[in-house]
């Protein structure tokens, strides 16, 4: 296979913020007055819109409200933030400076809205690395619809096959591999399940392993 373009997930793969929301989504819901469980945490990893909010009035009601207790979090996460910091996931550095290296156009194609996304980017030193930034909020359906990844491949000229996903969770790889890219996992919060197998290209342990991929 001739790689053409590596396309990241942000968080979880890129920067080691999956570990920030497992610990601050359960502290938003509680003072919220809802019971918010590790299940749902996991089940909700890059999940994005309008499947995101369908499923939090599924498990607490058609009233609940959603936008409230995303900004309920995101003030709980920018409180972490300004305390600990954001650090890159393992490899991060090694890989992109190798795809530059090899002339293959880097992307990022991530649920995170896109102000925040280069915002996370430039914190970790790495806002400079990547030739595209594309949100899902530019397109009607987020992971694990393949919508996102579709639009990035189209913004970089390129087809879906001439072109690598790195994804931790499931909702991402679900999106990438519908829209037919190469899935790569790199698991963070969870490992890979029997049910994702089949769709990917690799499974590696960090980032700078898929380097031996390429």
């Amino acid at each position: 296979m001739i790689v053409k373009a590596v396309i990241f997930d942000l968080d979880g793969t890129l920067i080691d913020t999956e570990k920030i929301y497992r610990q601050v989504w359960p502290q938003a819901m509680a003072s919220l007055g809802y019971v918010y469980t590790e299940a749902q945490y996991l089940e909700m990893r890059s999940l994005g819109r309008p499947f995101a909010p369908a499923k939090f009035r599924e498990w607490f009601g058609e009233d609940f409200d959603y936008d409230g207790a995303r900004k309920v979090r995101k003030g709980l996460f920018d409180a972490y933030v300004a305390e600990h910091g954001i650090q890159c996931k393992k490899g991060v550095r090694e890989l992109l400076s190798h795809l530059h290296d090899k002339g293959i156009i880097t992307a990022i194609a991530t649920a995170t809205d896109y102000d925040r996304a280069r915002e996370y980017l430039k914190m970790v030193g790495i806002d400079t690395c990547f030739d595209k930034v594309i949100s899902a909020t530019s397109v009607d359906e987020g992971k694990p619809s393949p919508k996102v990844y579709l639009y990035a491949c189209e913004q970089l000229g390129f087809a879906p096959d001439e072109c690598i996903a790195c994804e931790d969770a499931p909702n991402g790889i679900i999106s990438a591999y519908k829209a037919g890219l190469n899935v790569i996992m790199i698991p963070d919060q969870s490992p890979c399940t029997e049910d994702l197998k089949p769709m990917l290209y690799k499974l590696v342990d960090s980032l700078d392993q898929v380097i031996d991929v390429i």
